[in-house]
Formats: C-alpha cells, structure tokens, sequence
C-alpha cells in the first residue's frame, strides 16, 4: 500500500495547495492555465469549484488527481507531496486515494459495467474474485445489480454515470474529484447521481471536489464555493 507523508499537526488538511502555476507550452505564447493558487481544503470538505470555460477548473482537477503535474508551487493532496513522488507511486495514489468522476464518463466501450469499475482494484492489487464482488456490490448500491454484463453502448447516459459513480467509489478513496458529473444529464437522473454521490461522502467521510457551471448545484451541494478566474482563485 502507498503510505502518506505525515500531514499537519492537526491532521485535517486533506488538500494543501502553495502558490501552484501551471503553464503550457514554453515556445512561442505559453497558456497559464494556473497562476499561484493557494487555498487548503479540510479533510470530509466538500467545495466547489466555479468559473468560466478556460478559467483552470479541469487543470487544476487534474492536478489534484495525478493526472498532470504543476509547473511551480507545491500541491499536496492525502498527504503525498505530487510534485516530488515518482511516476509509479503517483500511479498508486491515483488507484488507492482519489476517484475521479468525468462529465464524459470515460468508460471503456469493450469492457462491461462489472469490468470498467474493477479496473481501479486491477491496479490496486486486488485478487480477481475480491473485486468482482466489490465492483458487483458497487454496481448493486447504485441501482445496476441488474446491468452488470452490459456495455457502455447497450446503458443509457444515466446508467454511464452511474457506472463511473460505482468506479471511482469503489475503493472508498479518501477524495473524490467530479468534473461537471451531472453536464450531460438530465435534471432527474442528475438529481439521482448528485444523491448517490453526496450519500456516499456523507457516509464515510470523503473529502469531495465538484467541479461544476451550475450555480445552484455548486452551493446545494458542498460546504462552500471558490471561483476560478483567469487562472486564479477571485477573491
């Protein structure tokens, strides 16, 4: 198992981020995605992120998850320090301390729904009889006991999300990123996967980042709203 760095003192923090830059390109007109944020979110906070297309919500989400690292500043979320552990431990971290929910599901078209949420116990290390159970108890407690063995093609956009829901809940990760998980939706089903998201965090004290355009959804949801502008956090 990856094992954390030791956090504060008070044993609260579960995102500490300094002065964080992200830039991309270095030739010609670089984009600074990202200009010097610095803000700490509490361990079981749930916050939203808000703001225009283009303002660095994604980037900073994926920062947060792994997938991308920072130009300058220090980032440290679950306490591992993401700008100094190595490509195979981040790999670890990305399986065992974050889930990560997409606007687009980002599920795999030939695998099926039990399939697509045990991929992060493959990564993990679980044996193939544990995880079945655990991914069929996932799809079970958000209502697709019933559609273990279907593809992404044969469920609805609903029954996808709700799939990536099962997937990126199933390790019972310790923060869970959701990029505009309702964007594609309608208002019932959004309303469905919202309350099967915020249930879950409830329940067992997860830290949640939602990245969202949707006002109402931003402060019904969390505990409080920060808004992106131009790469940093307005005050």
């Amino acid at each position: 198992m990856l094992k954390p760095e030791p956090e504060s003192s008070a044993g609260e923090i579960a995102i500490r981020l300094r002065d964080v830059k992200k830039t991309y390109g270095s030739d010609g007109a670089p984009v600074h995605a990202l200009r010097g944020v610095s803000l700490e979110i509490g361990r079981g906070e749930r916050v939203a992120f808000m703001g225009k297309s283009g303002s660095g919500k994604s980037t900073l989400l994926n920062l947060l998850g792994g997938l991308d690292r920072a130009s300058a500043g220090h980032l440290s979320v679950a306490g591992h320090d993401l700008g100094r552990i190595s490509r195979r431990a981040l790999a670890r971290f990305r399986s065992e301390s974050v889930g990560m929910i997409f606007q687009s599901f980002n599920l795999i078209p030939s695998r099926t729904a039990l399939e697509n949420v045990e991929l992060p116990m493959i990564f993990a290390g679980l044996a193939p009889r544990d995880r079945r159970a655990l991914a069929a108890h996932a799809l079970e407690a958000v209502g697709l006991g019933a559609r273990l063995d279907h593809r992404p093609s044969a469920l609805s956009g609903g029954e996808n999300q709700r799939v990536a829901v099962a997937r990126a809940l199933v390790n019972r990760p310790r923060i869970v990123l959701a990029d505009e998980p309702t964007g594609n939706l309608d208002s019932e089903t959004a309303e469905t996967v919202m309350t099967l998201l915020l249930e879950h965090v409830a329940q067992n004290g997860t830290t949640l980042v939602l990245v969202t355009h949707d006002e109402e959804l931003g402060r019904s949801s969390t505990d409080r709203v920060l808004r992106l502008k131009d790469g940093q956090v307005a005050q």
